[in-house]
Formats: structure tokens, sequence, C-alpha cells
């Protein structure tokens, strides 16, 4: 149950920083700019993190630990 919960949370925040990596990075380093300099989006990253998300989740899946 609670690995479900948290893989759910890194769903969501693949999705986000997909989101603003692919369309729209320029409002990230606008309200963001201290941690923009710091942490800069690449949709290299973005692209490998969501490789990442899709893996782990068909691996809980088929441990029936996901509900979808």
């Amino acid at each position: 149950m609670i690995e479900a919960i948290l893989f759910y949370g890194v769903l969501i925040d693949m999705i986000s920083y997909n989101l603003v990596a692919w369309f729209d990075g320029t409002w990230y380093k606008k309200k963001f700019s201290f941690f923009a300099r710091y942490f800069p989006v690449a949709k290299g990253l973005g692209l490998y993190y969501l490789l990442i998300v899709l893996w782990l989740g068909f691996a809980l899946w088929r441990m029936n630990v996901l509900f979808w």
C-alpha cells in the first residue's frame, strides 16, 4: 500500500517536471530563478525520468501492488 502511494507521488512529480521541461521552461526560470540557476530543467533528464518511472510502475503492477 505504501509503495503505491509513493509511486503515485513520484508519478505526479515526473509529470510536472516533464510539463515544465517540454512546454514552459521560462516560467520556471522566472518564478524560481534561484533554483533554476542550480537545478536547470533539461528535456533529456525528463525523458530519462519518464522511462525510469514507467519501468518502476510496470514492475509494481506486475507484483499487483498498484491498483489502476
